[in-house]
């Protein structure tokens, strides 16, 4: 993965842990995986609660980052946060198919973000670097592009804007039923530390392996340089 020079320079620490899980098979649902959701459900509804969600030093490392790339975070939360928020407020984690519950599940347990692509729908070398005024971006769920700003962090391949970072995926390469390789990127900002998107690309891949049938690699951490975080 390329980071532009001038993201390292404006977010020091900003690093992602990335890795493809091959020869999935995803289904609409597992009964195996809906248990799960409910074991883990309970236990962040023991952690957390909807006064003391927005005081955890992880996801304020995220609203900082909203803040810093003109996104508000009250308005549109950091992914992870808005699934904590969701177990919270008593409601169930959504029921797309397998992989997506799988790695929205884990981003749940560890509060960081994941990203997750049809590896398949991607080509060449994936790029982390801000946008370009005017570039257009539609995402999953969005009825028509969105136009960015300059300051915003993008993530593209050789053709187009996969995501915005780390908070929306581009509906082109969406991971569905018919998927079968499926890249993942777990995303760290500022005052996350390397260890943490490193463990929870294991737990995003495990889920993966178990409910899916997938065979992960082994995860590599952008850039290999990265500055610890607090976290």
């Amino acid at each position: 993965m390329i980071f532009a020079t001038d993201v390292l320079i404006t977010f020091p620490g900003i690093c992602v842990g990335e890795g493809i899980i091959r020869s999935v098979h995803i289904v609409r649902e597992s009964p195996g995986l809906e248990s799960l959701k409910r074991e883990i459900a309970g236990e962040i509804q023991s952690r957390f609660t909807l006064d003391t969600v927005k005081d955890e030093p992880l996801f304020r490392a995220y609203r900082d980052f909203f803040w810093s790339v003109g996104v508000d975070p009250t308005k549109t939360r950091p992914a992870s946060e808005a699934l904590v928020r969701r177990i919270l407020s008593g409601g169930k984690l959504p029921v797309i198919n397998t992989a997506v519950d799988a790695y929205n599940l884990a981003s749940a347990v560890t509060g960081i973000p994941i990203a997750a692509f049809d590896a398949d729908s991607l080509s060449g070398d994936l790029t982390m670097r801000f946008a370009s005024e005017g570039e257009q971006f539609l995402g999953i769920g969005m009825e028509k592009p969105l136009m960015l700003r300059e300051k915003q962090v993008i993530l593209t391949d050789a053709r187009q804007i996969i995501a915005i970072y780390p908070y929306r995926d581009s509906d082109a390469t969406k991971v569905t039923t018919d998927t079968r390789n499926i890249r993942i990127l777990t995303c760290g900002v500022p005052r996350i530390g390397s260890e943490k998107v490193m463990t929870t690309y294991e737990v995003c891949a495990g889920f993966l392996e178990r409910y899916t049938g997938g065979i992960p690699s082994g995860p590599e951490v952008f850039p290999d340089d990265v500055i610890h975080g607090e976290s």
